[in-house]
């Protein structure tokens, strides 16, 4: 049987080991998304470790076999007539024969194992045979899709694609749908019957999972199932005092509830309110009315009030379950990173609609031959000052890293002016560090679609042009001038002399007053 308080001692040192990994991974301050990602995921693994140890932790001290009070009464009082170093010897002989028994044991195996863990840049090396160099495999490629981008941006359309085939719903584009997303709302124009349907509630699922997914493997350190829960709670107490806005039993009348319960004068026999005394006669005069007035079937306004007061039990616990999936995403929807990556996203969709054949397959290939990068990982060593200097980049002028990774010589810094900002209202604000980042912009997607948009050619007339009205000033001024060239053209006289040749009128008639014609 193993001493309960040296497992306890070793839980203890075991959390102490994976805080002190935790610190260094969250020290580590990489650049690259790939990076960011793969940092975070670390950090989720060794929090998850930590968690099931001091729950371990806890059922030992909690002690209900109560092994702990059994193991300090043979150490403090051995029983009688026995030696007082018998449990002690006891003990000693248990730990020897262990080791003598298991000599591959390290002792300083699981140090490693954690150093490893901090080190490690997530890439998989797979040897192949006839090949002379090894594959390198990155596991978060399997993890995100294309178009997340390793978690910098949603993709949602398959989400989009189950919205547009909803019955009622309006036709959305991609951008306009994530627009929609960011104002917090998973629909616009349908009413509580259309969104009793299968259709929908398979949407919202999708919806809702995809969410719940992306939190998971992009976001690992927010705790997004406290969110969920809370979530969760809320939703029943509101489910509860039928207050869930867009599902309440108000609401599910509709525009019925809202036409035949408003006041006005009630007709027992069309069942239906008017609001004026002249509407009310003249509706009377109808074939309809006259139909069911002639069959005797009045119902008085309490009674139709009541009937169409809601749906029954058993309809409503039908719609819980689409109204709770709302009510989630909205509340996800709401939480703060997401605003940020739809619109990130959508600035995404934006940038890539604005590119070319050409070059969306330029940048495809490009993602391609693209190796993984490594990870971009600052380490202390523990005892090496050496290590830890190669581990740390020291750069308190934030200046940019050059091919080897490291910062830029401050003279050149300063020579290509790359502390000087260049601000371009046209690509929505954006700033450009350094003149020639500035003039390399003129010719980019970015700009080329602010272009596109303000209506204007991107041509070599506005270049250096960054403000909206001066780049459309001189797109009326550039008409003008064409306008009066062309009117010129069209006043112009031409003159032909006997040898054929073509003269406007003032050429040829100075010509011919010199006496060369």
């Amino acid at each position: 049987m193993d001493s309960i308080i040296e497992t306890q001692r070793a839980t203890h040192e075991e959390i102490e080991r994976y805080e002190q990994a935790l610190a260094d991974v969250l020290m580590q301050n990489p650049t690259a998304q790939r990076n960011i990602v793969r940092r975070d995921r670390k950090a989720a693994d060794i929090l998850d470790r930590i968690g099931e140890l001091r729950k371990t932790l806890v059922s030992t001290y909690e002690d209900l076999p109560g092994l702990r009070p059994t193991e300090l009464a043979l150490l403090s009082a051995p029983p009688a007539g026995e030696d007082e170093l018998g449990e002690f010897y006891r003990r000693f002989e248990h730990i020897k024969a262990f080791h003598t028994n298991n000599t591959n044991i390290n002792a300083r195996q699981f140090l490693h194992e954690i150093d490893e863990l901090v080190q490690s840049d997530g890439l998989e090396t797979v040897y192949v045979e006839d090949e002379e160099e090894p594959i390198i495999i990155d596991p978060l490629d399997n993890v995100f899709s294309g178009e997340e981008a390793y978690g910098r941006h949603l993709d949602l359309y398959e989400a989009h694609s189950q919205f547009l085939n909803l019955k009622g719903s309006t036709r959305l584009s991609y951008i306009a749908y994530l627009d929609m997303l960011r104002q917090g709302r998973v629909e616009r124009t349908l009413d509580v019957k259309e969104k009793s349907t299968a259709a929908y509630l398979a949407y919202v699922q999708t919806l809702y999972d995809y969410l719940v997914s992306f939190f998971r493997r992009a976001l690992p350190l927010i705790d997004v199932q406290k969110k969920l829960d809370e979530a969760e709670a809320s939703f029943e107490s509101a489910w509860a005092a039928d207050q869930v806005p867009g599902w309440s039993e108000r609401s599910s009348g509709g525009k019925k509830a809202e036409a035949n319960g408003g006041a006005g004068i009630w007709c027992p026999y069309c069942q239906k309110h008017y609001s004026k005394q002249t509407v009310y006669d003249a509706h009377l005069k109808s074939d309809k009315h006259k139909k069911k007035e002639a069959a005797g079937k009045a119902v008085a306004e309490s009674d139709a009030n009541g009937a169409a007061a809601g749906p029954s039990t058993s309809s409503r616990d039908k719609l819980k379950q689409p109204a709770r999936l709302t009510y989630l995403i909205g509340e996800l929807l709401a939480f703060p990173p997401v605003p940020d990556l739809l619109w990130a996203s959508r600035s995404e969709v934006e940038r890539r609609s604005a590119l070319t054949a050409r070059e969306r397959e330029a940048e495809l290939e490009e993602q391609e031959d693209a190796q993984p990068p490594p990870a971009e990982i600052n380490i202390a060593a523990d005892d090496d000052d050496d290590e830890d200097d190669e581990g740390r980049t020291y750069n308190p002028l934030k200046l940019p890293l050059g091919w080897d990774g490291k910062p830029i010589p401050y003279w050149l810094y300063k020579l290509h002016g790359l502390g000087v900002e260049f601000k371009c209202e046209i690509c929505s604000d954006f700033v450009y560090m350094g003149r020639k980042a500035f003039d390399r912009h003129f010719q980019e997607s970015r700009h080329a679609f602010g272009m596109r948009a303000l209506g204007l050619p991107n041509t070599r007339h506005f270049h250096e042009i960054t403000k909206i009205q001066d780049a459309l000033a001189l797109a009326d001024k550039l008409k003008r001038e064409g306008r009066q060239e062309l009117a010129a053209m069209d006043r112009a006289e031409e003159f032909e002399d006997a040898d054929g040749n073509v003269y406007d009128k003032k050429t040829y008639e100075d010509l011919k007053r010199q006496g060369l014609l």
